[in-house]
């Protein structure tokens, strides 16, 4: 399709019309021949005299994500006179001039999240190798992890899209993705707090309110995410996020899940793959403690959010693909825990989104990429999946 479908895919797939060139849409603001030679000075100290690394290859992916910044490069230097070749990625913090999508970027948290996973669980993470918190290097904190080869669901065109890997697969390819990244996410889920340290995770221990019971990680959770919408719209408030948050309240549930290690942003797009099985777990800026529910909300709502993209252009979408029911089956197949009812956590998903996307749409507007709707709402590309939650009118073509 043309950088115009694209366009439009990214602003009419759910309601709302400020409309996005997700293609020429900013991620980075880099100068790549400047951050490979402090790249190179970095690994050269790091590595110790006698080493003198070499960078080659170096490139900003236009297909990264519009938060952390990603760098890819190989990196070749000696070790006692043998040469050592090695294809690394950097994930750099984001400046401030960059309108960043979060209020903070702890590399910190994700370099541990990621070595936890890596040695404590089967499931495939690229290997950390170093973590350095000196912004002056490259201008914010970041981490170095090895690079992984393998296929992306992806965004831009949707998956959802005729002409992707995933929508012109065989069924039972994609029913082997989908179980393969189900099973993903049920070993991370395997890091609890009873077995590991989980105390550097997010949302942070509140204290109770008088004569209330300490509240529980998904009302904390619930909360962070609130504070995090309230920052987003700043002066500007939007009703329907606040009409969203103030239901997720009013209908949050107590029969949840054992608390776990939760991915956070974990979908089929932050997964590499390869025969169809996941190779990669990628992208741990949203990690936090939360019962497992929240993460399969999120990757049920996000496939979700790419299906109703391509069927409001008239599309087929992928209808089959990680339904609700089919990926709590399959959880509990492999975990031993059945998920409890997942709508609410769904909406959950969509609310976050919700916020997320109203800041990605602003910051395409501040780099000109995109023009203020009239009705502040339609910052949020999803508004009437979120109306159709509310009134009740989004559930019912849902096998929940």
């Amino acid at each position: 399709m043309s950088t115009d479908g694209t366009r439009a895919a990214s602003s009419a797939a759910a309601g709302g019309t400020a409309s996005v060139d997700a293609v020429h849409i900013t991620r980075t603001t880099r100068r790549t021949a400047e951050t490979a030679e402090d790249l190179r000075a970095w690994l050269a100290r790091t590595l110790g005299p006698g080493r003198n690394p070499v960078l080659t290859e170096l490139s900003t992916p236009e297909s990264t994500g519009m938060s952390s910044e990603t760098v890819l490069f190989t990196a070749c230097w000696h070790e006692g006179g043998t040469p050592i070749e090695r294809r690394l990625v950097a994930r750099i913090a984001p400046p401030s001039t960059a309108y960043p999508l979060f209020t903070a970027y702890d590399l910190d948290m994700q370099f541990r999240v990621m070595r936890l996973v890596g040695e404590h669980t089967s499931v495939p993470v690229p290997e950390a190798l170093w973590y350095e918190n000196d912004p002056v290097v490259l201008g914010g904190p970041f981490l170095v992890m090895t690079q992984v080869d393998g296929q992306v669901p992806p965004d831009v065109l949707p998956y959802t899209f005729e002409g992707s890997w995933v929508f012109d697969a065989d069924p039972a390819d994609r029913l082997c993705l989908q179980q393969s990244a189900v099973t993903a996410m049920a070993g991370i889920h395997s890091v609890t707090p009873d077995r590991f340290d989980l105390g550097f995770l997010p949302p942070a221990p509140a204290p109770p309110a008088p004569g209330h019971p300490e509240p529980s990680s998904l009302e904390r959770l619930l909360r962070q995410w609130s504070e995090y919408g309230d920052w987003v719209v700043q002066d500007a408030p939007s009703p329907l996020l606040t009409e969203c948050f103030a239901w997720l309240d009013e209908h949050r549930p107590t029969d949840v899940g054992p608390d776990a290690l939760s991915w956070g942003d974990g979908r089929i797009g932050n997964m590499m793959f390869r025969d169809f099985e996941v190779v990669a777990v990628l992208d741990w800026e949203m990690a936090s403690v939360a019962p497992p529910e929240v993460d399969l909300g999120w990757l049920c709502y996000l496939h979700l959010f790419f299906h109703d993209i391509a069927t409001d252009l008239g599309g087929a979408g992928l209808p089959d693909l990680l339904r609700p029911v089919d990926v709590a089956a399959t959880y509990s197949e492999v975990s031993g825990y059945r998920p409890a009812d997942l709508a609410w956590f769904v909406a959950f998903a969509a609310v976050r989104h919700g916020a997320i996307m109203r800041r990605v749409t602003e910051r395409a507007i501040h780099f000109g990429e995109a023009v203020m709707p009239h009705d502040v709402d339609d910052l949020i590309l999803h508004r009437a999946s979120l109306r159709g939650m509310l009134d009740g009118s989004y559930w019912e073509r849902l096998a929940l």
